[in-house]
């Protein structure tokens, strides 16, 4: 019987020569998703604390769930803001019901992946493709940064919308208060010197560190600039939200789309380490783990969690090979937030907005953007798309549109693929594109034609128009039409009824229609249509060589009947 346990059997067969790196990575990402959860706590719209909170849950049950040994998942800058969005416009009148709604948000979201395991949707992940995925992620990083600008500079910042909020901060900035900015911006300094020149160091520890150091040594908490304060003490308890009835509606909108970005997130961030590393994970495997994981999180007072790539970077820098790391890295946490909670109440603000600030600047892939622009025009528009879309619109409906553009976008290759017409090429073996080679040249009378993507019901009439140009384009008189169906797994009933209409349309031109590379699975669905019926079984060839031949021999026999 299948145990949906793959993170308990890794455990159960630990290697000892994996301690030492999981005891390395799990010390390393401790220190640094220290001050990092507290910064997404805050951009959650919670108390800092709660960032730390959102950590324990999600790191003790993935470590027996997920499927991948290396994937750091807990708070994290994107759900965090998507919560914050999501909860904002509906605490307007009651502030104090935000944490109720945060749990609630989690456990909704587990709930949707949960439903999305048993019925399998694993797949879904793969609608986002690379371009929606880049430029949706500059996107979210704008939006963290803006949201930050205000807490760096000591303003009150009132817009939502990003160019708002740059544009009120831009106004305001002579009324900055100067302590708060010099910090900020000294910690920014230091947080991308210490990334460029040591980039396995926790420079988000050392940053909030020396920043807490700097405020017990200048006093600087006097001088206005905001901390942390005092937090809770203890760890997270068992609590269930209760929130009235009107706001699940808007609340489970929300979830689906935030279940969407951490799923992909997820399974984006663990397939990478997978292949770097040679193991495989199981997409569907991940949504259980992240919806047990989500609901855990909502039932220990927590908000939406996903997966974090800098922490999961930095395990697998310093060795990581199983989950064992972040149970490591739970037990760190643990002590910290039992014994050093007077120390994290000196932290400032301002420290924790500059790290979000610098977590969002590596989410910005300007590399990728150019890498787009000089693969496919069209796919740099695409990811510019999502950015601005993201930016103008609500996060969720930035999600919505993603979703939709990469299925626009795959509908558009499905609908208008590349076709050829084959033909010899002198010193070449085989039959090839005679648009890739300048001295090809077709078989006089006979036509190969390939359609590069499956028939369908999106293509039926673009495949007919285009198989009756390339017949059109012959200089030669043309006798056979040969289909080559080597990109045809399976075929729909609309596409059967239009290669119907082109054999007809063939046959009365004096056309022979033929096919060749027809994969068994689809010549039982031809069958089952009636369509195999119409044709000659010595027209439908199981190579390109043989479907030539089939025509040489039938040129041959003709004239041998005119002799």
């Amino acid at each position: 019987m299948y145990l949906p346990l793959p993170g308990l059997k890794r455990l159960l067969s630990y290697r000892k020569e994996w301690l030492r790196g999981d005891i390395l990575a799990g010390l390393t990402v401790a220190a640094y998703l220290i001050p990092q959860c507290m910064a997404y706590g805050e951009l959650a719209g919670l108390e800092p604390v709660v960032g730390l909170w959102a950590m324990l849950p999600p790191m003790f049950i993935y470590a027996f769930f997920g499927s991948s040994p290396q994937l750091s998942i807990g708070s994290e800058s994107t759900t965090a803001v998507m919560t914050a969005v999501a909860i904002a416009p509906l605490v307007v009148d009651d502030p104090t019901a935000y944490p109720s709604l945060a749990a609630l948000l989690a456990i909704m979201v587990g709930c949707v992946c949960l439903l999305s395991y048993f019925i399998r949707l694993g797949f879904l992940a793969d609608l986002l493709s690379k371009p929606i995925l880049i430029g949706y992620m500059a996107g979210i990083a704008l939006i963290m940064i803006g949201g930050q600008l205000g807490k760096t500079a000591g303003l009150k910042i009132n817009a939502d919308s990003f160019f708002g909020q740059v544009g009120e901060f831009i106004s305001q900035l002579g009324q900055a208060h100067y302590p708060t900015l010099i910090l900020s911006v000294l910690i920014l300094i230091f947080l991308f010197t210490v990334q460029n020149r040591f980039p396995k160091a926790p420079a988000p520890l050392l940053a909030v560190l020396l920043a807490t150091v700097a405020v017990a040594l200048f006093n600087l908490e006097q001088l206005g600039v905001a901390v942390v304060g005092e937090i809770p003490a203890g760890l997270p308890h068992f609590a269930l939200p209760i929130v009235a009835v009107p706001e699940l509606l808007p609340l489970l909108a929300s979830a689906i789309g935030i279940a969407i970005v951490g799923y992909s997130d997820n399974v984006l961030t663990a397939r990478s380490f997978a292949n770097r590393n040679r193991y495989q994970i199981d997409p569907n495997q991940e949504l259980l783990a992240l919806g047990i994981a989500n609901l855990g999180n909502g039932m220990m007072q927590g908000f939406p969690i996903s997966c974090s790539a800098s922490r999961t970077v930095i395990g697998d820098s310093l060795g990581s090979k199983s989950q064992a790391f972040s149970l490591v890295a739970m037990g760190v946490l643990i002590l910290v937030l039992l014994f050093l909670r007077p120390l994290l109440a000196l932290f400032p603000k301002a420290a924790l907005g500059a790290i979000v600030i610098f977590a969002a600047t590596r989410l910005i892939q300007f590399s990728e953007f150019i890498r787009l622009y000089r693969f496919r025009s069209s796919e740099l528009i695409l990811a510019l798309i999502t950015t601005i879309t993201v930016l103008l619109t609500d996060i969720l409906v930035g999600v919505a549109v993603a979703i939709s553009l990469s299925v626009i976008e795959l509908f558009a290759r499905v609908a208008r693929p590349h076709d050829a017409v084959l033909g010899s090429v002198p010193g070449l073996a085989g039959l090839h594109d005679i648009d890739d080679w300048a001295k090809a040249t077709t078989i006089p009378g006979l036509v190969i034609y390939r359609y590069d993507a499956p028939l369908c019901f999106a293509n039926g009439e673009n495949f007919k128009k285009r198989s009756l140009e390339a017949v059109e384009a012959e200089a030669e008189p043309v006798e056979w039409f040969i289909l080559n169906m080597e990109a045809n797994v399976e075929i729909d009933i609309t596409a059967i009824d239009i290669l119907e209409e082109l054999r007809r349309e063939l046959a009365a031109r004096g056309i022979i229609f033929g096919m060749a590379r027809v994969k068994q699975d689809l010549y039982s669905q031809l069958k089952r249509a009636g369509f195999i019926n119409q044709i000659q079984p010595e027209y439908i060839f199981p190579t390109l060589p043989t479907a030539v031949a089939g025509f040489q021999q039938y040129k041959s026999q003709l004239s041998n009947n005119e002799q």
